[in-house]
């Protein structure tokens, strides 16, 4: 096991260049919106501070009315004391729904914005990063976000406004015992500037752990069937314990050095205080200070250490954000390979032209997936790509919908070539059925409707006809309304490959892309299935990619791949009336 649970040079670089507690300010701009909930609840926050100053003057004016004897003073002040107590209620009651509603808001709206980031990144991008790793981090960092904006954040303010206030008010009362206390400031400060980098660090290196252990549950419980099928639980359970305590470990360790932190303010600002009331009992016993001066100066050096305490555990809690906020800003700033342009032309159908295109996948930068591809597919054309596994016939999908951008060579689509519109733009006019079909966790309908969301409930049913789906849809439990469970694990392989071909009817868009549409159906259907994309593809621009001769009988061409290059065009032949697709690869037929 690697000492950090990112591999990739540059995540372990950016955790070396590892920014201070000021990257919370990528947060403000979240803030922005709510110009009116955070003056509210600052005006609330500075209300119960200042209240909370006042209180140690009512008590000073108590204790000295008790010394004289005048109940009439007493009376007034314990009066007044219930009426401070009510506004103090008040404003606290107030600044902790503005504050924790704000942010709730707040981190939704952070949320969404990773997400939004993350659904449009090319899939490049998902190959040096997790898909669990980036759900720990719209999870678990917001998490952490959530707590300090619905909560330290308040608490850091008002501790900062009680320290201050609390200074100034102690500085009024007794500027020699003051000078006393702020020679303790220094030992209280050394230990957070000191401890607070490090405790940063270890913040951060404890997230990335827990996004490692996500990641890796997340890969097994997506493939627990293969786990189970292989008799791997107890090696995938092992794997997922060893990352888990790598993250205890790392926790442990912050734990270490935030407990230390508190240690060392707890005991320097109690025994600061003691040496202070000593001192300040001398001068009341000398007559320079009356004992209501004293239990005022006291109780402000207590608001003073207490807010110095609790500044500590907050930085603690800020040190930890700013870890969060760090690699959720990685994400928000992440560069995609791949990018819309700036003035887009707009898409229209027509012709599918490869020109010379050479291309390797990111993480096999030495091995060529097409080497060298031309070919035209007219508009209303049918064409069968046909090989061995691993030739590029799936590859070339993938690089019609620009999921990749070749290195050399040009994609053209109604000649246009694909940077120069929008991916939104030109995918609109494809549809396409994967070999391995995706199938959502929600009901059958919805799957189909994914096609197209705006399609009316005929067309819906009218496209599961067409693909042979209907009976099947019809037999479940609830119908059309029966849930699939999550990747269509209720379904067996050849109706969800019947649900992703009926998506792509109810689409009903100019080119068809089949990448072994037909592979995981048993005969009966694929007969019933191949007539309605027959009947689909007399009047659409259509890729078919396949093995088997029932898929490309229908193709107007047949081009034969093998290692990333065109090999063959083919050639089509009648026999008894039928059109039959013959296509070799050096002694290798398809038949």
């Amino acid at each position: 096991m690697s000492e950090t649970p990112n591999s990739a040079a540059d995540i372990k670089e950016d955790r070396a260049s590892s920014k201070q507690v000021g990257i919370l300010r990528a947060l403000v701009p979240y803030f922005a919106p709510y110009k009116l909930l955070v003056f509210i609840a600052l005006s609330a926050l500075t209300l119960t501070a200042g209240v909370s100053l006042v209180l140690p003057l009512a008590a000073r004016r108590v204790v000295d009315g008790f010394s004289v004897g005048d109940a009439e003073l007493l009376n007034t002040y314990f009066v007044g004391a219930i009426f401070v107590a009510g506004v103090f209620a008040l404003g606290t009651g107030l600044r902790y729904y503005v504050v924790t509603r704000l942010g709730e808001r707040v981190v939704a709206d952070i949320r969404k914005a990773v997400f939004d980031r993350m659904i449009g990144m090319s899939p490049a991008y998902f190959e040096k990063l997790m898909t669990g790793e980036v759900l720990s981090r719209i999870t678990t960092d917001t998490t952490l976000i959530l707590s300090v904006v619905g909560s330290s954040a308040s608490w850091l303010l008002r501790n900062m406004l009680m320290m201050s206030g609390g200074l100034i008010m102690m500085l009024w009362t007794s500027p020699k015992l003051t000078g006393l206390v702020l020679l303790i400031v220094p030992f209280i400060l050394g230990p957070i500037l000191a401890l607070g980098r490090k405790l940063r660090s270890l913040s951060r290196e404890n997230q990335d752990w827990i996004a490692a252990s996500s990641g890796k549950a997340s890969e097994s419980l997506l493939s627990v069937q293969t786990v189970q099928a292989f008799t791997h639980e107890a090696r995938s359970a092992a794997e997922f314990s060893d990352v888990t305590e790598k993250a205890f470990d790392s926790a442990k360790a912050r734990i270490v050095v935030r407990a230390m932190i508190t240690m060392i303010i707890i005991f320097v600002a109690f025994s600061g205080v003691m040496g202070v009331l000593w001192v300040g009992a001398s001068d009341v016993r000398s007559g320079s200070m009356t004992v209501g001066q004293l239990v005022q100066f006291v109780i402000y050096a207590t608001i003073v250490a207490s807010s110095t305490a609790a500044l500590s555990e907050l930085w603690s809690e800020l040190q930890r954000a700013a870890g969060a906020t760090e690699r959720l800003v990685e994400l928000l700033n992440a560069q995609d390979s791949l990018a819309d342009p700036i003035a887009p032309i707009t898409p229209i159908a027509g012709a599918i032209v490869f020109d010379k295109v050479q291309f390797t996948f990111p993480n096999r930068p030495n091995v060529l997936a097409l080497d060298d591809v031309s070919f035209a597919i007219q508009p209303g054309e049918i064409v069968a790509l046909v090989g061995p596994s691993g030739a590029g016939k799936s590859t070339i999908i993938q690089m019609i919908q620009r999921f990749y951008d070749p290195q050399k060579g040009e994609i053209t689509f109604g000649g246009n070539t694909l940077p120069e519109m929008e991916r939104s733009a030109f995918r609109q006019f494809m549809a396409l059925v994967p070999q391995d079909p995706v199938i959502f966790a929600t009901s059958a309908y919805d799957n189909i409707l994914f096609g197209r969301p705006g399609a009316e409930h005929d067309e819906v049913i009218a496209a599961a006809k067409s693909a042979a789906a209907h009976s099947f849809i019809s037999a479940l439990p609830e119908g059309y309304d029966s849930y699939v469970g999550e990747r269509g694990v209720m379904l067996s392989g050849g109706q969800k490959q019947r649900i992703a071909i009926a998506r792509a009817i109810l689409r009903d868009a100019p080119v068809l892309l089949l990448d072994e549409a037909t592979s995981a159906l048993d005969a009966e259907s694929e007969a019933a299935v191949q007539l309605a994309l027959d009947e689909l593809s007399k009047t659409r621009t259509t890729l078919v990619v396949a093995h088997r001769l029932a898929t490309v009988k229908k193709a107007d061409r047949i081009l034969v791949m093998d290692n990333g290059c065109i090999v063959a065009p083919g050639h089509t032949l009648r026999i008894g009336g039928t059109r039959r697709a013959i296509c070799s690869i050096g002694t290798a037929s398809i038949h």
